[in-house]
C-alpha cells in the first residue's frame, strides 16, 4: 500500500476516534459511499455521513484502530481494524476485529464497506 494513502487512511481514523468530522470527511471525496454500519445500508456524500455520525454517536461509543493494511487483487484496499464499541455509559457492546475495505478515486476515499 502506498505511504500516501496509508497516512490518508491512519488520518481518517484519528479524526473519526476525536470526534473531528471535518478532519475525516477531508479524506473522503464528496460523493463518498458510507456503510451504516449498525442499520444496515449505505448514506452518500459529506453531509450525509456527518448526519449519520452525529447521530450514532448519541447512541453508541465507538473507537476503530488500523492494525494491519493490504492491497486486494481487485485495486481496494483492506484495513484490519480492532473496534471497541461501547454504550454511553461505558459499558462493552462489541469489541473485537472486523475488515474495512477502502475503495480510492483521485487519492481520496470513495467507498467504505465491512466485511465480518
Amino acid at each position: 500500500m502506498d505511504k500516501p494513502i496509508q497516512d490518508l487512511i491512519q488520518k481518517a481514523y484519528a479524526a473519526f476516534n476525536e470526534r473531528d468530522i471535518d478532519a475525516a470527511l477531508s479524506t473522503m471525496q464528496p460523493d463518498v459511499q458510507w456503510p451504516r454500519a449498525f442499520e444496515g445500508g449505505y448514506v452518500t456524500g459529506h453531509d450525509a455521513v456527518r448526519a449519520y455520525w452525529n447521530r450514532q454517536w448519541t447512541e453508541i461509543n465507538p473507537r476503530v484502530e488500523p492494525v494491519g493494511f493490504s492491497d486486494r487483487q481487485d485495486g481496494t484496499l483492506e484495513i484490519t481494524v480492532r473496534q471497541i464499541v461501547k454504550d454511553l455509559d461505558g459499558n462493552p457492546v462489541f469489541d473485537g476485529t472486523v475488515k474495512h475495505i477502502f475503495t480510492v478515486r483521485e487519492g481520496l476515499l470513495q467507498r467504505m464497506d465491512i466485511e465480518l
